[in-house]
């Protein structure tokens, strides 16, 4: 679903409950895997597309900066599992490198907005929304990974 050129997706709650569940190191490679499938044209992505056009265009950045996201958070759940307020700091802090590289990116290929109207697109709706998506990976993926592999990580 779409908040201007964004799109709101659950990409960030599947790759935080990946983080838990799998661990960084799957995690990030799952995720590279959903980029070469979507690059090389599968209809993964936001809006049922896929191909480079979608890597390279406005919300790229995005796509991109989930990998840093993943492997940023993904280190600090993996070291603090068990820390809960840690690991959700972890998850905040992967989110704002998120906004910072599909921001960054958005404004690379797009010209004429301001400051303002940049946050506005990019990075202000979509706060509300990611808090839950950290806060729900928090409580259900140790649920998720104990379910699955009936042990605690």
């Amino acid at each position: 679903m779409p908040i201007g050129p964004v799109p709101i997706s659950l990409t960030g709650l599947v790759l935080f409950i990946s983080l838990y569940v799998i661990g960084c190191k799957k995690t990030v490679m799952a995720y590279l895997l959903y980029l070469l499938i979507g690059a090389v044209g599968l209809p993964v992505f936001s809006g049922y597309a896929g191909g480079l056009g979608k890597l390279i265009g406005p919300t790229g950045g995005y796509l991109a900066g989930f990998i840093f996201t993943a492997l940023l958070s993904g280190i600090i759940i993996d070291k603090f599992y068990n820390k809960k307020a840690i690991s959700i700091l972890g998850m905040l802090l992967g989110i704002l490198v998120l906004y910072a590289f599909g921001t960054l990116w958005f404004v690379i290929t797009n010209d004429g907005y301001a400051v303002k109207e940049i946050l506005m697109l990019c990075v202000i709706p979509f706060i509300p929304f990611d808090i839950a998506k950290i806060l729900i990976a928090a409580f259900l993926g140790p649920v998720v990974k104990n379910r699955c592999f009936g042990i605690p990580r």
